[in-house]
């Protein structure tokens, strides 16, 4: 499995998170079902956007590049994204990008001009099969940039030599560096050899990047080069498309600051990996209310029950109610069918739980609450969610509140002795003033316990 990984001149915004976590769970998946997974995902390192901003800043290429890849690995730890086995650098797999252009010039798929080397779209019979599009409207529509030096407009650069003050290689061809379209071609090919089972990426991907990269790897192995493509469809901010130009990039960091990871990536699953999906405080909001449910749910069955909810389960049964579960991530990782399936669990279970706090338990009971545990434990794994204990849950929901928690602590306190003094007036105002900071209290059979509101 390959995936586009991210250009590092900048912070990575929720976009590339949307990528990273579909992909994570495609990942998962992938390996919880029994296949052993190779999986690269590149960074790209060497390229117009990075020298522009180490202009900018004042500094060396390579160290606004190291700067940003540092920043994106901080950024996938604190979503939770499992490593990939392969993280190749654009600037590390040079001299395999040399040899793949040698091999498609001596096929006669590319040329070289003054320095440049250009793949020859039009030698490339199967070009366009990805992205549905043909030569003719190519050619009458596309944006190209004016080169004389290009044999044919559509022509695009697989090596670019050098200009004054810009890094560069040695090549047969003189000094440059390699465009962006090649170095996807040589890194799957390096680490996963000629023919892959799975290429991933945003759908802005498709054309032209992705189309190239078929044209380059077709041309030079002669073998197929991708089995199956999915891409991931778009991050709208406020129903608005994600860009610099409206200035709502929103990175990753910044969602972070606000909402916990484990709310973010169960947004991000909240629809299926290939539909828009619009990012939004309200979704947030959502995403966090429909967490803590399930984390009261947790902790009522672990709490109250907790003999009945770890009872064990025969291996046969395990497979049968995980059979919906694995029907729709069958279905192109259906995450969205996963998530009604999770939360009809989290609404039977509260049901059941209700009905036995007033009747006791009966055999539907002690057969619904293990089957509930090993279905949160399990799917859990697979979508990086629900994969804490209750208590680490509410400790780190805590550790975001905007007052101290010993200051909580001490009104609570203070309307615990004034309940004893029956002034439930005080007790009233001490609650309404913790409320208007976003603290709830729960008086329970055990004290008074405090939680954050959404």
């Amino acid at each position: 499995m390959y995936v586009c990984g991210p250009t590092v001149y900048d912070l990575s915004h929720i976009g590339h998170a949307r990528s990273a976590v579909a992909f994570d769970v495609v990942y998962r998946y992938l390996k919880y079902k029994g296949f052993n997974v190779k999986y690269t995902r590149n960074y790209t390192d060497i390229d117009d956007k990075i020298i522009n901003r180490a202009n900018k800043d004042g500094v060396p290429w390579n160290e606004i590049s190291e700067r940003y890849i540092k920043a994106f690995d901080e950024d996938m730890a604190a979503l939770d994204v499992e490593l990939p086995t392969f993280r190749p650098k654009a600037t590390e797999t040079i001299r395999e990008m040399i040899d793949v252009i040698q091999t498609l010039i001596s096929k006669g798929f590319a040329y070289a001009m003054d320095g440049d080397v250009y793949y020859s779209v039009r030698k490339f019979a199967g070009y366009g099969k990805l992205s549905g599009k043909n030569i003719e409207e190519l050619e009458a529509g596309a944006r190209v940039e004016v080169d004389e030096r290009k044999k044919d407009p559509l022509d695009f650069a697989l090596w670019k030599s050098s200009k004054p003050g810009e890094p560069s290689w040695p090549s047969p061809w003189g000094e440059g560096r390699p465009g962006w379209h090649i170095e996807c071609s040589a890194m799957s090919q390096k680490f996963l050899g000629d023919t892959i089972d799975i290429h991933g990426g945003g759908k802005d991907l498709i054309f032209p990047h992705h189309e190239n990269e078929i044209a380059q790897s077709e041309a030079a192995t002669g073998k197929p080069f991708v089995r199956y493509w999915l891409h991931n469809g778009f991050v709208n901010i406020e129903k608005e498309k994600m860009s610099k130009s409206l200035g709502n990039i929103l990175t990753i960091r910044d969602a972070l600051k606000n909402y916990s990871a484990e709310a973010i990536r169960l947004f991000l699953l909240s629809s299926h990996y290939q539909s828009p999906i619009d990012y939004s405080a309200d979704a947030l909001k959502e995403a966090e209310a429909a967490l803590e449910r399930y984390y009261r749910t947790l902790e009522r069955m672990e709490r109250d029950w907790p003999n009945v909810a770890n009872a064990p389960i025969p291996e046969e049964v395990k497979q049968e109610i995980l059979k919906p579960f694995i029907h729709a991530m069958d279905e192109d990782f259906n995450t969205v069918a996963v998530k009604r399936f999770i939360f009809q669990w989290v609404n039977d279970v509260n049901s059941l739980m209700d009905f036995a706090s007033r009747t006791g338990i009966d055999e539907e009971f002690q057969k619904t609450l293990p089957r509930a545990a090993l279905i949160f434990k399990e799917i859990g794994g697979i979508l990086g969610i629900f994969n804490r204990n209750w208590q680490e849950y509410f400790q780190e929901k805590k550790s975001r509140s905007r007052i101290p928690a010993d200051e909580i602590e001490k009104l609570i306190v203070k309307r615990a002795e004034a309940r004893t003094n029956k002034d439930f007036k005080k007790a009233d105002d001490i609650r309404k003033e913790l409320e208007e900071k976003g603290v709830l209290l729960e008086d329970t059979p055990k004290g008074t316990v405090w939680r954050m509101k959404i």
